[in-house]
């Protein structure tokens, strides 16, 4: 009888523990971040980050994105990785890009893919970017595009996903001229190899910051030298340059969260007057 009461007892702590880790997938936590780069001191650009939707664990909907974004002052929107996995969620995904698509962002949706976009079968990946691409999307697999803010030159690099070993450094900065880097990218782990890859500011994701991340997350350990680190969320630095790990807004594998949530950033990039960089949540 003894066991039976304690089985019933374990199982019961289970289910209440799984069920706020679920609970977990929908607490949003809406960062800001500021960051000098070398813009004019009266010009700046707001960046709306979201990366590792993973759509087939993901607890929030078009329309709950929406509210919390609206009245952001957004200038381009930048989605680094994991969008999905399956082909049949490529159609359900263009909702979420309608719903960006109403900010009117006026330089553009860029997106970059990562580990979990490439599960996709090889025609199912070209027709998931030239889906993105017939609704406005700006997709770049080791390309760059270049903006130019007035006087500025801002060249927003992407970088493909390094996990899966699809990052071309020489292919991406192929005719990027003198400017500001903004580099776009899944796997931040490619950082430790651009010594010679100048950027001013690089956005990623890739480890969710942990997602169970209880007491500590041990199973990013596989995932590249940043994750031994213990660099898996967050503003960091490489070679004094700052780079941006995203929480990531979705789930993968099982949709649940401990000691962590789901994520969408907003980046100001500013001129060096004032030469802190701020984080705030």
């Amino acid at each position: 009888m003894y066991m039976i009461i304690l089985g019933i007892i374990l199982l019961l702590v289970l289910f209440l523990a799984l069920r706020a880790a679920y609970r977990n997938t929908f607490d949003v936590a809406i960062q800001k971040v500021e960051v000098n780069v070398d813009f004019p001191n009266d010009k700046e650009l707001n960046i709306l980050h979201l990366s590792d939707m993973h759509i087939e664990n993901l607890s929030i909907t078009p329309e709950n994105l929406y509210d919390k974004i609206k009245d952001m002052k957004i200038d381009l929107i930048a989605l680094t990785g994991d969008q999905l996995e399956r082909e049949r969620n490529i159609q359900p995904f263009m909702k979420y890009i309608e719903i960006l698509k109403k900010i009117q962002a006026p330089y553009g949706i860029y997106v970059v893919f990562g580990n979990h976009d490439y599960l996709l079968r090889k025609s199912s990946l070209e027709s998931f970017r030239k889906t993105l691409e017939n609704h406005g999307c700006i997709v770049m697999q080791n390309e760059n595009r270049t903006l130019h803010l007035g006087d500025t030159r801002l060249n927003i690099i992407g970088i493909d996903d390094f996990s899966t070993r699809r990052s071309n450094l020489v292919q991406s900065y192929r005719g990027v001229d003198q400017g500001v880097n903004l580099v776009l990218t899944h796997d931040p782990n490619v950082v430790l190899q651009m010594k010679d890859a100048p950027f001013d500011y690089l956005l990623s994701g890739h480890f969710h910051g942990g997602q169970i991340h209880w007491p500590k997350p041990y199973h990013l350990v596989k995932m590249g030298k940043l994750a031994r680190m213990n660099i898996i969320k967050g503003l960091h630095y490489h070679n004094e340059k700052p780079f941006y790990i995203s929480e990531g807004l979705g789930q993968t594998g099982i949709n649940i969260r401990t000691g962590c949530r789901p994520e969408i950033t907003l980046h100001t990039l500013k001129g060096k007057e004032n030469k802190s960089v701020t984080r705030a949540s």
